[in-house]
């Protein structure tokens, strides 16, 4: 798996400041998307286990409310391999803070029915996921003023309590009701 970006502080993808990883590969090929060159699979740095280290290093501040995943596309095969151990050893060392995902697939349709690689793996990945994001970005849903996503068709889900629930919920729908998204 390849990588594009680190972004050690970044206040854009989820609350709080966040470190934010930009994967590469993706093949949504959005229209208006805001990273075109992290659709090459190959664009940007080797992801190893000493940028594993790194991104750790940098989530260790007090002041860094956790770690945002966005691409490229977290959610394609090779990368939910690539990212695995990563998530693994953030859950161990920061099980306070938070896991953002930015996605292009559909929670339902396409991350649920196991049609993105084994299941396991992406079974694996959503436990560790605190919230997820997902949809392709749409330029003709566009809006600037929704938080946290681009289109109107995204919808940011929590996702624990989606899979025990058995129905999407939806972060937005519980915004005020609990300072974080941990209980």
């Amino acid at each position: 798996m390849n990588y594009a970006a680190i972004k050690k502080i970044d206040v854009a993808n989820g609350p709080g400041v966040r470190v934010s990883l930009f994967v590469s590969g993706c093949t949504h090929h959005c229209k208006g998307c805001f990273n075109p060159e992290t659709w090459d699979f190959k664009y940007g740095n080797k992801f190893t286990t000493e940028v594993e280290d790194e991104i750790l290093e940098a989530l260790r501040p007090d002041y860094i409310k956790g770690l945002s995943l966005l691409g490229g596309e977290p959610f394609e095969p090779i990368n939910q391999k690539g990212l695995l151990p990563l998530l693994r050893r953030y859950k161990e060392q920061y099980p306070e803070k938070t896991l953002w995902c930015y996605t292009g697939y559909d929670f339902e349709k396409d991350i649920l029915t196991g049609r993105l690689g084994p299941w396991e793996i992406t079974e694996e990945m959503l436990s560790y996921i605190d919230i997820l994001v997902d949809g392709e970005f749409v330029i003709e849903k566009k809006n600037p003023n929704l938080r946290f996503r681009g289109s109107e068709n995204q919808r940011v889900i929590r996702v624990a309590d989606s899979l025990s629930q058995d129905k999407v919920v939806r972060w937005d729908d519980m915004e005020g009701l609990l300072p974080d998204i941990k209980k």
